[in-house]
């Protein structure tokens, strides 16, 4: 499956983006799909999971709260919405594919080229 990022860009503190992530074919029920960010020279940090099928999501304690992933199962798209940004959710933000809610990367096998987001102060 291929999946292609969107929706990044440059906001200000305190502000709103609603990332896209649409898979190539359909996803299958038992997949999870997740998104996570990286900043340069440091490790990819897992932000918000969820369970294709049931729609059960899991979040890093760092956007509990302010951000919300989604899915839309007859578009094949997660999306990701980022409310309250602060300038520490500067990343280039990416979506994968896997089977387990894992907060590493390992897990997943399919990945999104990435789409940046920079907040500024």
């Amino acid at each position: 499956v291929q999946l292609q990022a969107s929706g990044g860009g440059l906001v200000q503190a305190g502000g709103s983006l609603r990332l896209s992530c649409a898979a190539s074919r359909r996803i299958y029920s038992s997949s999870v799909m997740a998104w996570f960010r990286q900043d340069p020279g440091e490790e990819r940090e897992f932000v918000a999971a969820i369970r294709w099928g049931v729609g059960l999501t899991y979040y890093a304690d760092s956007v509990k709260g302010r951000f919300t992933i989604s899915r839309d199962t007859a578009k094949n798209t997660v999306y990701l919405q980022m409310n309250s940004l602060k300038p520490e959710d500067t990343a280039t933000y990416y979506c994968a594919r896997g089977t387990s809610p894992a907060n590493k990367p390992e897990p997943y096998y399919d990945w999104g080229q990435g789409t940046q987001v920079t907040v500024s102060s």
